[in-house]
């Protein structure tokens, strides 16, 4: 009735160039037909005149006529507008009411998408949870022995690749700006210990960047025994607090004026050598900020030997951090008592700033567009709105670069043997939409734990606001677990299944799964538990046979500490 009164309005009835089809739209005939119809009105009124003076029979028959074509023209063209309004399958104006542009091609209908694109892990879980729930291994395989790959065990052999002698006089201070979060600021002052050594300089104890994202203002020794660090490495590399009295005058005690380097990433030996150096003689000091992943891997064999002195020995938790970390592992070994003592840690890299970057769909309402679209703006300003940026959120997850969610992480897990009494830390900072998000996790492992709930929060208090002091203690309690479990690569799984490895043997349990196959069983709801549980223990079982792992020339060595840090020792 809408579209009738809007017609009506636009062209009355006795428009000369308006009619109306029987469900009421108007019509307008086109200018040919409307001239045709004119100048035969215009005929037909002459003819009339005629006859009413000459009556002359053969000018009546000939306006008839032309009456009778402009007539039957008017009604072929409403015929065909019908034809084309109303369609073949009879959904067009006469039917639904709605607009349609004639000549306008219909659209398409979209291909399916490729196998693993969409997240539907939620329908997944819906048809496995009856015999997830029925679940019941004995025993744990938390309780199988560690893989081994040969008769003989690794162990550190640091100091064996240390030369010690007494150090040459200092050529000045090196002065750097570790950015980033905890394990991030780990490798650039593990770097900068390295660098120290290659410039014969005294390292000042590095300054942390208050980053945008973990906004964090603890300084060095908030997090790290600073002490304890300057004397494991006083015979391999000097270490300050801060610059000397003198020497913070010349620069007129402002750091910002010592000359910054601005150094490449993964920069040489050879350029230090050669580029800074040289500045480092000239002026008694310089200064590299950013300082993160500054040098490169392929360095020789002491160097990266100085490396995991620092990391390993000298990086130990400043006391308050310590203190709360044990006392949470020891809790975490008495929940722990239906599996012997033993517990399973995971890295749940779900955090609304993760989620947000990865730009993967999970829900993918509303809401979460909104609240993703916010938190990209919020944490980087425009960078995924910049022209000619692509965003794939299918190609993302079908390639494996979306994180896992909890629901996800629970069912590989319950697919990988561990059942209802698998006592689990899950290692993590907010976790986006907790409530919605975590519930079908925990439905899963009833003895799940985080560090919220095996502490109070008097003994959290101290750490609040401190994202990197938070994530010392969730480091502590994974690298003294039974086995770790990453969901997403970044630089917390990283140092830690290097220092597992440091620790343990050279190798240590730890789960790296195979997202590009996960993706692949999450993506059928109609699975059964039996393949879903055979391919899953497929994909553990290769993760656990990679536990050993030697560095190759460009590897890291804070992943793969062997052999630049460990010797083959003989079975005892």
């Amino acid at each position: 009735n809408h579209l009738k009164k809007n017609s009506l309005a636009c062209a009355p009835p006795s428009h000369p160039l308006a009619s109306h089809d029987p469900a009421g739209a108007l019509l307008v005939m086109p200018p040919a037909i409307a001239l045709a119809s004119a100048s035969a009105s215009a005929s037909m009124r002459g003819g009339e005149s005629a006859k009413g003076t000459a009556r002359r029979p053969d000018r009546v028959l000939a306006a008839r006529r032309r009456r009778a074509a402009v007539l039957l023209l008017a009604l072929a063209y409403t015929a065909a507008m019908l034809v084309l309004l109303l369609g073949a399958d009879g959904t067009g104006l006469g039917a639904g009411g709605g607009r349609v542009v004639v000549g306008a091609p219909r659209p398409r209908a979209r291909a399916p998408a490729p196998p693993g694109s969409v997240y539907r892990s939620h329908l997944v879980f819906e048809r496995l949870l009856p015999e997830m729930r029925a679940l019941a291994s004995r025993p744990s395989p938390l309780m199988a022995p560690h893989y081994k790959k040969s008769g003989k065990r690794w162990v550190p052999c640091i100091r064996k690749r240390l030369t010690q002698s007494a150090l040459p006089p200092s050529n000045g201070f090196l002065v750097i700006e570790a950015n980033g979060g905890l394990n991030q600021q780990r490798i650039s002052i593990c770097d900068a210990v390295a660098v120290a050594s290659l410039l014969n300089a005294t390292l000042v104890s590095p300054a942390f960047h208050l980053n945008s994202v973990w906004r964090d203002s603890s300084k060095f020794g908030d997090i790290f025994d600073e002490d304890h660090f300057i004397e494991t490495l006083r015979k391999h590399v000097r270490v300050v607090k801060e610059l000397p009295e003198n020497v913070s005058a010349q620069f007129d005690h402002n750091i910002s004026s010592i000359l910054n380097m601005r150094t490449k990433a993964f920069s040489s030996q050879s350029y230090y050598l050669e580029k800074v150096l040289p500045k480092l003689l000239e002026l008694g000091a310089v200064r590299i900020a950013p300082f993160s992943n500054r040098l490169a891997n392929s360095v020789p064999s002491n160097i990266n030997a100085l490396r995991c002195l620092a990391n390993y020995e000298a990086l130990r938790f400043s006391e308050p951090i310590r203190i709360l970390a044990d006392n949470m592992v020891d809790r975490m070994i008495k929940k722990s008592a239906l599996t012997g003592g033993k517990y399973m840690s995971v890295h749940l890299r779900f955090e609304e700033d993760m989620v947000a970057f990865s730009c993967c769909i999970y829900d993918g309402d509303w809401k979460e567009n909104i609240a993703m679209e916010n938190a990209r703006e919020r944490g980087w300003r425009g960078k995924f709105r910049r022209p000619g940026r692509v965003i794939n959120p299918e190609a993302n997850r079908r390639n494996g670069r979306c994180p896992l969610a909890p629901i996800e992480v629970g069912m590989m897990l319950r697919g990988m043997g561990f059942d209802n009494t698998t006592s689990l830390y899950v290692a993590s900072g907010k976790i986006y939409n907790a409530e919605k998000y975590m519930t079908p996790l925990r439905e899963l492992f009833p003895l799940l734990q985080t560090k919220e709930t095996i502490t109070s929060p008097e003994e959290l208090a101290q750490f609040k606001g401190h994202s990197s002091r938070l994530a010392a203690l969730d480091y502590t309690v994974c690298l003294r677990s039974e086995a770790f479990v990453m969901t997403q690569g970044s630089n917390f799984p990283h140092f830690l299944m290097g220092h597992r490895r440091y620790l343990y043997g050279g190798h240590a349990k730890t789960i790296t799964p195979d997202k590009q196959k996960m993706v692949l069983l999450f993506d059928n709801p109609d699975i059964r538990w039996d393949r879903f549980r055979h391919l899953m223990q497929d994909i553990r079982r290769h993760s656990e046979s990679k536990g050993f792992g030697f560095r190759k020339h460009s590897g890291s060595i804070y992943n793969l500490p062997m052999p630049d840090c460990m010797c083959q020792q003989a079975e005892s």
